[in-house]
Formats: structure tokens, C-alpha cells, sequence
């Protein structure tokens, strides 16, 4: 068992935070949890957990939740794990501007101003680990994704870039990236699709009545869905390890396109995704 770390957690409401805080806190770490709603802050409290109001989308909200830690913690953040995102659906043409950029302010925006904030401290310290939960569609994009396709390719291009830059620090990076997980991430995305797509006047209609089944569908949508443990069980190594890996993949999906996207010609690749 590792020594006790300190750690931010973003997105902790359900799904992925949510098992991922409850895994670190068996192990003895000391968890900061965040969430957006304040219901849901209200909840981690009831479960014991030190928790905090974080909306990625907002940066008085994200400049708030680190002085609070800062306070709690007399200054130290051992770890940051940057899971916080959301999946807004629907076809590239049918995306507005305001559309795409909520979506890059969460998942990109936010996590990059948090991470900013959070890197002095760890640089004063000696030492820190940053760990982004990406996907398997930061590694391969998919059709009716690509708002998150986009913003979860320029995640890694950030945290890629941002390893490089850290080299000799003792601060470590760590990618994340999973494929299917069960969690209320479809539920959400249903939602967004209501609320920002219309389908209706849309060339993508007919494909959309198949994806609103897909959204809608209760349990596991694809075969190999894993648990919101399996990407705990990463962070775990990620946040312990003397040598924390570069990136992790989870779930076979992942696996599979990460090596197919290195030996099939692009277009043989695109044929294949585009049947997925």
C-alpha cells in the first residue's frame, strides 16, 4: 500500500469520479471530491467525503474550488485527476457554434485552467501527478461524436505537449483512456441531443432515430461495457506507481482501435468505424 496522497477529483457525481473517489478513499488517500450540482456536493458530504462545488464551465467556480482546497489542504495537492466531461451528441453540420464551444469549455477549457492553477503547487512541492480521463475517442473518432471526438483529440494534443514540458519536474502525466463504461454518461448526452439538436429539418434524421434508441437503451449499449472500477483501478496505478505509465488503455474497444489505428491504412480504418 502506498503512502497517503491528497487529490482533486473533478466529476464526481457518478459514473467514473464517483467509483474512482470511493476506490482512492479505501485505499487511505485523502479525497477533495467535486461536483457541479450542489445536491450533488450535498451527497458526497452525507458520505463522508471532503467535497467541494466545481463547474469546469465557470472559472470563478474552478478558481473557488482551489483556493478552498488550497485552505483545507495548507497547500498541498499531491494529485489532480481530471475527470469531469460530458458527451454532446449529434452530426458535425448539426452543431452550432455555442454548441461546440459549452462543450470544449467543460472538457477542455475548464480542465485546462484547473490544471494551470494546480501546477504551482506541485511545482513548490517537488513533485505531483496529473491524471486526464480522455477516451478511446481522443484516440479514434467516431460519426454523431464529434464535439466530444474534438474535444477529447485536443485534450491529448494539451496533456501530450504538457508532459514534454514537465520533464524533470517529478510531475508526472497520465492519459486515461477508456472505451464503453457504465455510467449515466448516455443519459446525460440524451438529454443534450434533446436540448441542442433538431432533428427534424436534419440530413442525419434517419440516423438519429437509431442513435435515440442507442441513448435511450437501460444497461450496457455495446459488448465489452466495463465498470466505472476498471478505470479506478487505473487511476490507482497512476496516482502509486513509482512509474506511472503514459497513457492506460480500458475496455478491449480501446485495445483494439488503438493498434488497428497503427497498422490499417486510414481509409481501411474509417470503413471499419463507420460500421461501428
Amino acid at each position: 500500500m502506498a503512502s497517503p496522497k491528497t487529490i482533486l477529483i473533478t466529476g464526481c457525481s457518478s459514473g467514473i469520479g464517483y467509483a474512482t473517489a470511493h476506490e482512492l478513499r479505501k485505499r487511505g488517500h485523502r479525497v477533495i471530491a467535486t461536483a457541479r450540482k450542489p445536491e450533488d456536493v450535498a451527497k458526497l458530504k452525507q458520505e463522508g467525503f471532503t467535497a467541494l462545488k466545481l463547474d469546469l464551465a465557470d472559472s470563478h467556480s474552478i478558481q473557488q474550488a482551489v483556493k478552498q482546497t488550497i485552505e483545507l489542504t495548507d497547500g498541498k495537492i499531491d494529485a489532480l485527476f481530471n475527470n469531469g466531461a460530458f458527451g454532446q451528441p449529434g452530426a458535425v453540420e448539426d452543431l452550432s457554434r455555442e454548441v461546440l464551444r459549452h462543450q470544449f469549455e467543460t472538457n477542455l477549457f475548464g480542465t485546462h485552467e484547473l490544471t494551470n492553477l494546480v501546477i504551482p503547487l506541485m511545482r513548490q512541492q517537488g513533485h505531483g501527478r496529473i491524471i486526464y480521463n480522455s477516451s478511446v475517442l481522443g484516440l479514434v473518432a467516431m460519426t454523431y461524436r464529434g464535439a466530444y471526438n474534438a474535444s477529447k483529440y485536443a485534450l491529448e494534443g494539451l496533456a501530450d505537449t504538457l508532459r514534454l514540458e514537465l520533464q524533470g519536474t517529478n510531475i508526472h502525466i497520465s492519459l486515461i483512456e477508456p472505451g464503453p463504461i457504465l455510467s449515466n454518461f448516455r443519459k446525460n448526452a440524451f438529454a443534450l441531443y434533446e436540448k441542442n439538436i433538431d432533428p427534424t429539418h436534419s440530413f442525419h434524421r434517419p440516423a438519429y432515430d437509431a442513435m435515440e434508441q442507442r441513448l435511450q437503451k437501460e444497461g450496457p449499449a455495446v459488448a465489452f461495457t466495463l465498470p466505472a472500477t476498471a478505470v479506478a483501478e487505473k487511476v490507482i496505478h497512476a496516482l502509486e506507481s513509482k512509474r506511472p505509465k503514459i497513457r492506460y488503455y480500458v475496455t478491449f474497444p480501446t485495445y483494439l482501435f488503438a493498434f488497428l489505428k497503427r497498422i490499417l491504412p486510414m481509409s481501411w480504418l474509417d470503413s471499419l468505424l463507420k460500421k461501428v
